[in-house]
């Protein structure tokens, strides 16, 4: 499992999420959690990676431009992020650390492009659980504010000083 280090507030129940799907389906190799993005102003956000998903629930591309466009659409387009908790299998994380860097991988500043450049897919599973990602020192006040009442937080602290 990879839990980027931008996404301090991880609920652990979420993370079942992904290793839910993989046990679900022996034929998955990678596993994206994702959450539906609340306000355009986040969907315009570069620093939040978007994430456009096909029938089969697994990604078709992801992008720190706000995808699909919403030129035609605007109240009816999914706004998804994908959130930085990755659960691989063993030879899936083999094979991504084997490929080659590639192109779109290397536009978009998006790791996950590099399985799908290569043919290899990547399940998407909706989570209600919002992600306070930091990017931003603004990011970061806004998560320690969040922090300082999370009750997840504080049963960790209390753990630690009891």
């Amino acid at each position: 499992m990879m839990i980027q280090g931008d996404e301090p507030l991880v609920d652990p129940n979420v993370l079942g999420r992904a290793v839910e799907a993989l046990r679900a389906d022996a034929k998955l190799g990678v596993v994206n959690l994702m959450t539906a993005m609340q306000s355009e102003h986040d969907f315009e956000d570069e620093n939040a990676v978007k994430v456009v998903i096909g029938r089969d629930g697994n990604a078709l591309y992801f992008s720190r431009e706000p995808i699909p466009s919403r030129k035609k659409a605007a109240s009816s387009v999914p706004m998804l992020k994908q959130l930085g908790l990755i659960a691989f299998r063993r030879d899936a994380l083999i094979a991504f650390s084997r490929l080659a860097p590639a192109p779109l991988e290397e536009i978009e500043s998006v790791d996950m492009l590099r399985f799908l450049e290569h043919g290899l897919p990547i399940r998407m599973v909706l989570t209600e659980r919002e992600s306070l990602a930091v990017d931003t020192p603004s990011d970061l006040q806004r998560v320690q504010a969040v922090m300082n009442s999370d009750q997840l937080v504080q049963s960790y602290l209390n753990a630690t000083h009891g």
